[in-house]
This record gives structure tokens, sequence and C-alpha cells, in this order.
């Protein structure tokens, strides 16, 4: 018993190192994370069939195959998912208590030598520099990004969605909607806009996968773990 109490002691002092866990994300932010993940890969998929139908319906002498309708059904539902989700995690951004690890993070893209310490950290030439809050400056120009693309889809989605639907919320937002729509040259400049923007949303996925995995392999902190049980790993000198 007292070999083992030795080895749990050793296991988490190396090298003058405490670890201890710490929480990082809160049970909301985890839930909304990954009802959005589940949102942009149904939007994706879907958009790519509006875009390019590669599904045939099956032969039906009566003509009930609706399919391109049933698709286009599912996007503009996860669609609204998706708003909902932008809503709550903008409010819950700038006012939850509990959560203000992300907000704090802004503190660190004032600071040149945390920039030149992040990307020296990502090139494998420094160490991992000291962080205000969640994301380290590289990750927050990525989510700053991210969230530019995922507004402009929002927009130019509820602009498509007006001409599909006039009535309820597609009647509440037909007039500004088509207001919009003159702005940016036309329909059809619309629909071209929302697929580049969703491009770009998959760009920051790949991108983002990519430093999750990077971090969670080469920092040893359990950054993957985090978006699952909410801890992390924290090292105290």
């Amino acid at each position: 018993m007292e070999t083992t109490d030795k080895l749990e002691e050793h296991s988490s002092k190396k090298a003058g190192q405490e670890i201890e866990m710490e929480l990082e994300f809160t049970s909301f932010y985890r839930w909304h994370h990954w009802i959005r993940v589940l949102s942009i890969i149904i939007l994706i998929a879907t958009g790519f069939y509006i875009s390019v139908p590669f599904i045939i319906p099956a032969v039906n002498a009566q003509p009930t195959n609706f399919l391109n309708a049933e698709f286009r059904g599912l996007h503009e539902i996860f669609g609204f998912v998706m708003i909902s989700m932008f809503i709550g995690k903008t409010y819950y951004f700038f006012f939850a208590v509990k959560d203000r690890m992300e907000i704090k993070s802004y503190k660190d893209v004032v600071s040149l030598k945390n920039w030149l310490s992040q990307i020296g950290y990502y090139l494998l030439l420094t160490k991992h520099p000291k962080l205000s809050g969640a994301y380290n400056v590289i990750q927050l120009l990525a989510y700053l990004v991210f969230y530019i693309a995922i507004t402009g889809l929002i927009v130019t989605g509820l602009i498509l969605y007006v001409h599909s639907f006039h009535l309820g919320i597609g009647g509440i937002l037909y007039e500004s909607m088509r207001s919009l729509e003159v702005m940016f040259g036309g329909l059809a400049a619309v629909r071209e806009l929302h697929h580049l923007l969703m491009w770009g949303v998959i760009f920051f996925i790949v991108g983002h996968v990519y430093m999750v995995v990077f971090n969670a392999v080469y920092g040893k902190e359990g950054t993957v773990d985090s978006i699952f049980s909410g801890y992390r790993w924290k090292r105290n000198h």
C-alpha cells in the first residue's frame, strides 16, 4: 500500500511539477459545442446536395419523391438550430459568470511576445506561452474568422429562406432580407457567397481539428478530453 502511494505521488510530481485538474468548459459550453458540430455536419451534407444533387430518388408512379424538398427542409431546420446556438453562444460569451475563460483570452492579443511564442510553439521551437484564458492567440484569430463566416452564412441563409417560406418567420423577415439581397447584388450572388462561406467553415474545421490534436499530443494537458469532461490537466511549477 505504501509503495502504491509513492507511485501515485511520483506520477503527480515530476521534475518539480504538480499536476491538477482545472475546469475549463462548463456543461453548457460542451453541449453547445457538440450540437453545433452535429448541425454543421448536417448543413454541409445537405448543402452539397442542394447545390449538386447526388442522390437519385427511387422510381415511383406517384409524384411523391420530393427528395430535394426533404434535403432542403432538413437544411433549414438545422439552419435555425445553428442560429439558436449562435445567439446562445454570443450571450454566454459576454454574460456568463461561470465561463469567463474565453473572454479572458483576449488579454493575450496585445502581447507581441505571446504571438511569437505561440508561433514558435507550433513550429516546435519554443515552449507554450502562459495563457490568460482558454485559447491562444492563433486559436482566437481562427475563431474570429469562423464567427464572421457563420454570421455571413446566417444572413445569406435567411435571404434564401424567405424565398421558400412567405409566412411566419419568412413573412416577418421578407422585406428586410430582400433589401439585403439587393445590397449583395441579387439572389445568384447570395447563393454563391453562401457556398463560398461554407467552404470557409470547412477549412476552419480542418485547421481546428489539426490544432486540437497537435495540442493534445504535444502539450499533453488533456485538451481533447476537456470538451467531453470539461476538465484539463494543469501543471503547477
